[in-house]
């Protein structure tokens, strides 16, 4: 189940891309960026999933995200928000 009717609609990343679009941003990418801003205790926090609780590491949990598509639409959902939400703040 998508949450897209929650996510912002209008923001732009620096090249002009629609963040929402995910325009050339890989599922590491994704990763990276939200264990850098948030940490492992907090992703799990925020997205109940065991791979960001027991033991967590990038590869496994790109490995179970990849698999499972619930999943990855849950991540990219808070990637959408938080790099949104980061944007929209250098803006304003």
């Amino acid at each position: 189940m998508s949450t897209e009717s929650n996510l912002p609609q209008d923001a732009r990343d620096e090249s002009g891309h629609l963040i929402r679009e995910l325009h050339g941003v890989t599922l590491a990418q994704i990763l990276e960026y939200l264990v850098a801003a948030y940490g492992w205790p907090e992703l799990d926090r925020r997205i109940r999933i065991n791979c960001f609780a027991v033991n967590p590491s990038i590869k496994s949990s790109l490995t179970f995200l990849r698999r499972t598509p619930w999943a990855r639409t849950k991540v990219e959902d808070l990637y959408i928000r938080t790099r949104t939400a980061e944007v929209r703040g250098k803006k304003g």
